[in-house]
Parts: C-alpha cells; sequence; structure tokens
C-alpha cells in the first residue's frame, strides 16, 4: 500500500504545479472582461478581440506539443519559468496596446508562447511521470482543481481592478501576480516514478521520439481523443470569452458575467478533483462520454429556460462542474497509452486539436454576434458539438500502446 502513496517530492510538486495553475489560468480565464472595456475605449468591434483570443489559442495549441518536447528533454522547471517571463511581457503590452496589430501581438502570439509552457499539459505531464500509475488520474486531478480555484480567486479580483483602477492598470497589476511563476517553478523537480518491474522493462529497447510520433499518429483511439478535445476547446473558449457579453446583451451588468465565471471556476474545483478520483475507478472514455452529454444537455436547458440572475448562476455551477473535468481523464488515457517519457509532447499534440476548437470558439463568437447582433449560431454548434464529443469516445480505449 505505501507504494502507492504520494511521496513527499510529488507532493511538493504538486504545491508548485498547484500555485502555477491558479496563477496562469486564473489571469487567462479573466480576459472575456477585458473584451467590452477595450473594444468601447478604441471603438472596435467584437470580433478584433475575440479574433486576439482566437489566435492566441491558436498558437498555443500549434506552439504545444514543440514545448512539450522541450519539457520532456530538458525538464519541466526551466520550460516553465521561461513561460512566466513572457506570460508578464505580454500582459505589459496588452496593458499599452491600442491598434488591433498590438492587440495581436501581445494577447495572440506572445501570451499564446507564455501560455503553451505554464499551462495543463506541462504541469499535468509533469505531475503524471512523478505519481504512481494508480494514482496518477487522482494527481492529475488535484492539480487541475487549482487552476479553477485560481479563476475562482482572479475573476472578482480582475473585475475589482477594472472599476477602481481601470483596464490598463489592472494588466499591470496581473502581471506582476504573474512574475511569481519563475520562483514557482523550481518546486517543478520530484522525480519520475519508476515502477518496481522497472529492470525487467529496462532489457526493452526504448522507442525514440520519430517512433512514438508514428505510434500516436497510427493509433485510431488516439485520434479520436484528440477529436473529442476539439469539442472541450471549442466551448469553455466561446463561454468563457463571449459569455459575459451576452449578458451584458440582455441586460445584465458586468457583475453578474464575473460571478457566472467565477462560479465555474468554484464548482470546477468540485468537478476536476472527481473527475481525476473516477478516473482512477472506471472507465475514463466513458466518463468523457458522460461528460460531453451532460454538457450539452446543460446548454440546451440555458437557452431554453427564461433568463434570470438564478439561472444564469445555476448554469455556471453546472458549467463548473464539467468544466475542465476532460482534462485529467484526457491526460490520464494518454499516459495509459503511451506512458510518461513523452507525455509532455503527446498531450501537447492532443491539446493542440483543443487550441483549434479554442480558436473557433473564440473567433466566430465574435464574428457571429457582429454579423447578427447575437450567439445563435454558435449556442447551436456548441451542442451539436456536445453529441460529437459523445461519439467520438465511444471508440477510445485505454489500453496501453507501450508501458511505463
Amino acid at each position: 500500500m505505501s507504494d502507492t502513496r504520494f511521496s513527499k517530492p510529488l507532493i511538493y510538486m504538486l504545491i508548485g504545479s498547484a500555485l502555477i495553475l491558479a496563477l496562469s489560468l486564473g489571469v487567462r480565464h479573466a480576459f472575456g472582461l477585458y473584451l467590452v472595456p477595450m473594444s468601447h475605449e478604441f471603438g472596435w468591434g467584437h470580433n478584433v478581440f475575440s479574433l486576439a483570443i482566437a489566435m492566441q489559442n491558436l498558437i498555443w495549441g500549434a506552439v504545444q506539443p514543440i514545448t512539450g518536447a522541450f519539457a520532456d528533454k530538458y525538464g519541466s522547471k526551466i520550460v516553465v519559468a521561461v513561460g512566466g517571463a513572457l506570460y508578464s511581457l505580454g500582459l505589459l503590452l496588452m496593458a499599452v496596446s491600442s491598434t488591433s496589430l498590438m492587440l495581436n501581438l501581445s494577447v495572440g502570439l506572445i501570451l499564446g508562447l507564455a501560455l503553451s509552457a505554464t499551462s495543463f499539459p506541462i504541469l499535468l505531464s509533469a505531475v503524471g511521470r512523478a505519481a504512481h500509475p494508480e494514482k496518477r488520474s487522482l494527481a492529475m486531478g488535484i492539480a487541475s482543481a487549482a487552476g479553477s480555484f485560481g479563476q475562482f480567486i482572479m475573476l472578482p479580483s480582475t473585475l475589482l481592478l477594472l472599476q477602481n483602477i481601470g483596464w490598463s492598470a489592472a494588466l499591470v497589476v496581473s502581471a506582476i501576480f504573474i512574475a511569481l511563476i519563475i520562483p514557482l517553478a523550481w518546486m517543478l523537480k520530484a522525480p519520475m516514478y519508476v515502477a518496481s518491474n522497472a529492470s525487467a522493462l529496462a532489457n526493452k529497447p526504448a522507442l525514440s521520439f520519430k517512433q512514438i510520433l508514428v505510434l500516436a499518429k497510427n493509433h485510431i483511439p488516439f485520434l479520436f481523443l484528440a477529436l473529442g478535445f476539439f469539442v472541450c476547446g471549442f466551448q469553455v473558449v466561446f463561454i468563457g470569452i463571449h459569455l459575459p457579453g451576452y449578458l451584458i446583451d440582455h441586460g445584465f451588468n458586468a457583475t453578474t458575467g464575473t460571478i457566472f465565471l467565477a462560479l465555474i471556476g468554484l464548482f470546477n474545483i468540485i468537478g476536476t478533483y472527481s473527475a481525476g478520483w473516477l478516473g482512477g475507478r472506471y472507465s475514463k472514455p466513458r466518463l468523457l462520454m458522460g461528460l460531453y452529454g451532460l454538457r450539452g444537455i446543460a446548454i440546451i436547458a440555458f437557452l431554453v429556460l427564461p433568463l434570470s440572475t438564478w439561472t444564469i448562476y445555476g448554469f455556471g455551477v453546472i458549467m463548473g462542474l464539467l468544466w475542465l473535468s476532460t482534462v485529467p481523464l484526457t491526460n490520464g488515457i494518454v499516459a495509459n497509452m503511451f506512458g510518461v517519457k513523452y507525455l509532455s509532447m503527446l498531450s501537447g499534440l492532443v491539446f493542440f486539436t483543443h487550441q483549434v476548437g479554442s480558436f473557433f470558439g473564440g473567433w466566430l463568437g465574435g464574428v457571429n454576434h457582429d454579423m447578427t447582433g447575437n450567439y445563435n449560431m454558435v449556442w447551436t454548434f456548441s451542442i451539436v458539438l456536445s453529441l460529437v464529443g459523445v461519439l467520438v469516445h465511444f471508440f477510445v480505449n485505454e489500453e496501453a500502446v507501450i508501458h511505463d
């Protein structure tokens, strides 16, 4: 039994990962609060800010496998520290952005690169490598929950900053907090878990980087898993960026949208931890089928029921439970399929499709609103994608292609 307990180095790493994710994702999830004030000040349509966020997600996803490969080869702490520095720089440049070109440079390019080094694929892979296989899903769930706590704390804090010192100064304050990631990165130094049968496996020839890529490319369940993550990216970025604006269109104030997003962050703590715990006991693909199905039902109910403060907050609670619960389950499946040696890179490949979905969720939301004055088309597409998410995970299994 002692072999499956969390070691002291792993606990130390979990604390560091939790704090980094709380900062990185907490600030990132508050970006939607800047859409309306920045768009109004510079006379932009929603499409300008939406495109910058969409580019951020696309660049984030495109470089994630490369960032993951660097983390696999040189260690997570170096990659995360560099990412923290870039993150602070991007926020400072965003604070002085007054043109769409400057906004895309800061929000799209620099923050996209920074997030690829300071978010789930890098941090959860580091945790997954250090955890016992039986506890890996739970450890990832604990680290994932921390990102949600950051969202819960940072959203109301950001709203207070926006209301009291303005959007530009609020970004400078956020940049100062993000700089804390640089020293926190040195907590990511737990050793890789070594199985008791490691000596027997050591005689097996190690697969090269290229061989792993070929295996992943030809493994159909892995491709379906990646397709499922597209659905997740589309839905969470569309709702996270555009729901505050959607509520303002319907007569609610910015506080209502902020509380909604904070509720997502609060209840996602429960959702991600529970997903990690359940993933260690039940089929992860079947759990993902249930999550995507429930998301679709929740969106339908939100659109059908009369819009009120209570239905908004209720939607926030339900979506919070389902929000990033997909992350520990998806990363856990990748680890079960291919082991942990190249986990950052392989998780990055799956995450790329998540970010392609994020690109379209963020961008199409702005396009739909500017063309029609509403978000009806994208809401409908989000519901259809929930069905896609259920179907594709039917063809995903956790069978090991290679073993740790």
